[in-house]
């Protein structure tokens, strides 16, 4: 089953449970500062198609923005921690444990957020990350853990994302799943042949709380 499939089954008991609670149909959208963080469900793909088994748990947190165009569309920009990678379980050969290829990013959003009413919100747009360390774990028969120099990974992630919001001033809570479009390795060119290692993209879920400064 697919990350993406996991993404609209989500969708669709967020906004059964959202529904339920909105109660004003105005839609003006107001400036807003604050702090957000949650729970990410990340993996790694080459394609479209994403083995949930592979799914690393982990979070992210940072600051939002959200800045008025019109009575109900804003740009929110973000800036974030996030933690993304893929984790794997090897069992052969009378060997058995799992692995996490885990990546850290300074992320920053930056999303078109349209109100459709005013408690809840749909938004989306792109992001582009910065690599600030990685690491690869594990456990099971053979242990370790190791730093992944970054010199050895693409820097910079970018990719698309969409989501949907919900406000109970000054909480809202949110859903939202990115969709890599860069690679996380880089190409190398061994004996003549180039190949880029690891040939695979982030794909990340994510829900999210904030907390309204202003």
């Amino acid at each position: 089953m697919k990350l993406q499939a996991n993404f609209l089954c989500a969708l669709t008991l967020f906004l059964s449970a959202s529904f339920g609670m909105l109660h004003a149909q105005d839609t003006n959208v107001t400036t807003e500062f604050g702090v957000k963080g949650g729970f990410n469900m990340s993996n790694l793909s080459k394609d479209e198609n994403v083995d949930d088994n592979n799914i690393l748990y982990g979070f992210n947190a940072g600051l939002y923005a959200t800045l008025p165009v019109s009575d109900f569309v804003a740009i929110q920009p973000e800036i974030l921690f996030t933690t993304k990678g893929a984790e794997s379980e090897y069992s052969g050969a009378g060997f058995n444990g799992n692995a996490k290829f885990r990546l850290n990013y300074i992320e920053v959003p930056l999303l078109v957020r349209v109100n459709l009413t005013k408690n809840f919100n749909i938004h989306a747009g792109g992001y582009a990350s910065y690599l600030v360390s990685s690491k690869v774990t594990g456990n099971g028969d053979f242990e370790f853990n190791e730093e992944i120099d970054t010199d050895d990974l693409a820097k910079f992630d970018a990719g698309l994302a969409v989501g949907v919001g919900v406000d109970f001033n000054p909480i809202s809570i949110g859903l939202r799943y990115n969709h890599g479009l860069t690679t996380v390795g880089k190409e190398r060119t061994v004996l003549g042949t180039t190949t880029t290692f690891p040939d695979a993209r982030n794909r990340n879920l994510s829900l999210y709380l904030s907390y309204r400064l202003n």
